[in-house]
């Protein structure tokens, strides 16, 4: 089924009883579709200023919907979230989380946490503060607004019951914990964005997800650990105050977002049952956290040609940098080679998935580096707050290989075994409780795996390049698996915005220029069922 726009298609579709609900890039339309004979019940198309596209910094994807209280929630790229009669496709009501003129835009889905709908802002890459945003599900009124950087008020933190992990223990953050690691007031231009993805323990009332990049990407502009940006957070769902924080970046040099998922498992670490979170971060590091308290358990690396740092001190809780790939001791106009991974991370958005009958994670992830160069750049609002120059290019090692499908044991930080991929894997893994894991390739390709050893039993060549979310749903005593093909994102940024200059798409136009030989664009939906019936 066609979604009528050819960019690049990320997340996935909901189904909700005997109707399905598809997305859009930018304009963001909404379908609700009869499952019984694949008739359209409604269609909500909403009316966006077009100049909102030249301020999304990484094509016009859109990351999915929500549901719930009768309602399918949109999050619209012009920040505004709306709240549609999942029947009818009415509006309900809608809330205005930013301002595009100023470069706020949003790619995020919206998540339904109990009596709230929370969202996030984009625009790390035009000097954004970032935050997360609750709403009342049945109002839409604002509950509560936490921001990523700046007075511990804004930031919804107590000095002295709000946690972070330092010197091999959890510790209270203290006072003006964000305004310490900023000059002056740049953590008002501090970025911590938060597009990405979030989860909630409903046990620990506790919500959780990542901030991204400080602005500038020039680190010699904005000195200090320009806290909380590259960091996990756990919050109260209720009151939005901060438990724990962590942060995995100090100083970003790279643009190595935190944004990524945070899955939530139960692991057995040193013979003990441990309630954990985690996180496949930009960076390159596999991060295992206790969700509870924030104490820092496993953190290697799951691309091992990673080399900005060498490890994580598990006492301090720090990346231990190399000096030879720092963008920082360079200094601006300065371009550092080799570096690895790329600004697009050992893995982006695309969810990773976990299997309880292996205990293993499914992940995407992309082997690429990058040189860099960063230069001065001023602030003015609504424009580009970059400051640097990026060229990507295939990781060494694996014969041009630019991404794997690996399998990792979040209790040791292992790889179990990496199938390597001719582009990035761009697509979200979906595992099942068949042994069962599926995923979809750049240039097209949905394939099935074994989940115990990765081997591969089923491929199909959809028109266009995958870079949406693979999922699976019942209908009538059948299972069925499906994935949007629509080539875009960061990845495919060249072909979408049919961009040509290898340094444009902050580097990604380059490095990924033979994608042009494998597909084209698209917006298609393709499902497929599961032989048998569901049981």
């Amino acid at each position: 089924m066609s979604t009528g726009v050819l960019r690049g298609h990320e997340g996935s579709p909901l189904v909700v009883g005997d109707t399905m609900y598809i997305h859009s890039p930018f304009p963001n339309k909404v379908i609700a579709i009869n499952l019984k004979d694949q008739t359209f019940i409604w269609q909500y198309q909403p009316k966006q200023d077009d100049q909102v596209v030249s301020v999304m910094c990484c094509d016009t994807v859109n990351r999915g919907l929500a549901y719930g209280d009768g309602k399918i929630f949109l999050q619209q790229a012009d920040t505004k979230l709306v709240a549609l009669n999942a029947k009818t496709g009415d509006v309900v009501w809608t809330a205005q989380n930013g301002n595009p003129k100023a470069g706020e835009t949003n790619t995020n889905a919206p998540h339904v946490f109990g009596d709230k709908v929370l969202t996030g802002i984009s625009g790390g890459e035009f000097g954004v503060r970032g935050r997360l945003i609750a709403y009342d599900i049945k109002t839409g009124k604002p509950a509560w607004t936490a921001y990523s950087t700046g007075p511990d008020k804004d930031m919804l933190m107590d000095p002295d019951k709000t946690t972070t992990y330092a010197d091999g223990k959890v510790v209270p953050v203290g006072a003006d914990s964000s305004l310490k690691t900023w000059k002056g007031d740049q953590w008002k231009l501090g970025g911590g964005t938060t597009w990405g993805w979030y989860a909630w323990d409903p046990k620990l009332n506790l919500v959780y997800y990542g901030t991204g990049n400080p602005g500038t990407w020039n680190p010699t502009q904005r000195p200090g650990d320009n806290k909380w940006s590259m960091s996990i957070f756990a919050r109260d769902l209720n009151t939005g105050e901060a438990k724990w924080v962590y942060q995995m970046t100090p100083h970003d040099e790279w643009d190595y977002d935190g944004v990524n998922e945070m899955i939530l498992s139960d692991l057995t670490i040193d013979g003990k049952k441990v309630p954990a979170i985690v996180h496949f971060d930009r960076n390159g590091f596999g991060y295992t956290l206790n969700r509870v308290t924030g104490q820092l358990l496993v953190a290697q690396k799951f691309d091992p040609v990673v080399n900005w740092a060498d490890r994580v001190d598990m006492k301090s809780g720090l990346p231990i940098r190399n000096a030879a790939y720092s963008t920082q001791a360079a200094g601006s106009d300065h371009n550092v080679k080799g570096i690895c991974p790329a600004a697009l991370g050992s893995k982006d958005q695309q969810p990773a998935a976990f299997d309880p009958g292996t205990n293993l994670f499914l992940v995407p992830t992309n082997h690429v580096c990058m040189d860099y160069e960063p230069f001065d750049v001023d602030y003015v609002s609504g424009q580009p707050y970059v400051g640097a120059t990026l060229s990507m290019y295939p990781g060494p090692n694996e014969n041009n290989a630019m991404g794997n499908f690996i399998a990792w044991d979040a209790s040791k930080g292992k790889i179990v075994y990496s199938k390597p991929e001719k582009f990035s894997v761009w697509s979200g893994v979906l595992a099942t409780g068949g042994g069962v894991a599926f995923y979809g390739t750049l240039e097209g390709y949905i394939k099935a795996v074994r989940i115990k050893d990765g081997k591969e039993l089923w491929r199909f060549k959809t028109p266009s390049g995958i870079i949406g979310n693979v999922f699976t749903y019942e209908y009538q005593g059948k299972q069925f698996v499906g994935v949007y093909s629509g080539i875009g994102g960061w990845a495919g940024i060249g072909m979408a915005a049919g961009l040509q200059k290898s340094t444009e798409g902050l580097g990604a136009v380059g490095g990924y220029r033979e994608l042009a030989k494998y597909t084209a664009l698209g917006g298609t939906l393709f499902v497929f069922a599961i032989p048998g019936d569901a049981s």
